[in-house]
């Protein structure tokens, strides 16, 4: 009897993982998009022009809490390891800029801060949920994807491995 319970627990485990890894809503574009925006200060941001850096793209928005904990870390981590290759692009997805002129100012953001909108949301697999941080490794592909408040920490690390890459 506790063999055919065991294997039987083991079958169903089976099929929703299957399934689960079928019906995934995130399937990641392996290339990043690419996109050409500009930032709030008017300076034009090509994705494709940064090749050869690692990139950690964040999705956020004014009334997210947890978006306004790790900002500054990403700025930090931009004064940290830029020379190493780091670049750090944030996208608002707010509907007017004048509240993320004042975030990014009371943030003291001085890493480029781009408006975006659903078309660049979906471009990278549906942005539900802020904040949304993709590292993009020296060679354009989607590294990670983190959805959430997240381990600031284990983040770091991560961005460390792939500038040593």
């Amino acid at each position: 009897m506790r063999r055919i319970l065991l294997s039987l627990t083991c079958t169903f485990m089976a099929i929703i993982c299957e399934v689960s890894a079928q019906s995934s809503p995130d399937r990641l574009p392996k290339t990043a998009p690419p996109f050409v925006r500009k930032d709030l200060t008017g300076q034009r941001i090509d994705l494709k022009q940064l090749r050869g850096k690692v990139v950690l793209l964040n999705f956020w928005a004014t009334w997210c809490a947890p978006c306004q904990v790790e900002l500054p870390r990403f700025q930090a981590w931009q004064n940290k390891y830029g020379a190493q290759g780091l670049q750090v692009l944030t996208i608002s997805m707010d509907d007017e800029n004048a509240q993320v002129r004042r975030t990014a100012r009371r943030l003291h953001l001085d890493v480029p801060v781009m408006m975006g909108d659903a078309k660049l949301g979906e471009a990278y697999g549906g942005v539900l949920g802020l904040p949304v941080t993709f590292l993009i490794g020296r060679d354009g592909m989607i590294a990670d994807k983190v959805k959430g408040e997240t381990d600031l920490d284990a983040l770091e690390s991560r961005v460390k491995e792939l500038l040593m890459q």
